[in-house]
């Protein structure tokens, strides 16, 4: 049961974050070999000024074990 969640810079319509709900969900699939009804997927905007509080220090530098695709910045 793959539960995918995205964080991103607000402002993306919601065409966009369906669009990007049903690519990832169409990867888990492909991928792990998941049925569609196993797949959910998230999104949860965040300001651009919370970014490094709410998401870079917590979920990037607390956790890098689980970072599988680093970032190219550095939020320092």
């Amino acid at each position: 049961m793959p539960h995918v969640i995205v964080k991103m810079h607000s402002g993306r319509s919601e065409q966009m974050k369906t669009a990007l709900a049903e690519a990832l969900t169409k990867a888990v699939m492909d991928t792990l070999g998941s049925g569609e009804e196993s797949v959910s997927v998230a999104i949860e905007d965040i300001q651009r000024k919370d970014w490094t509080e709410r998401v870079y220090k917590p979920d990037i530098l607390a956790k890098p074990n689980s970072i599988y695709k680093k970032p190219g910045y550095d939020a320092g």
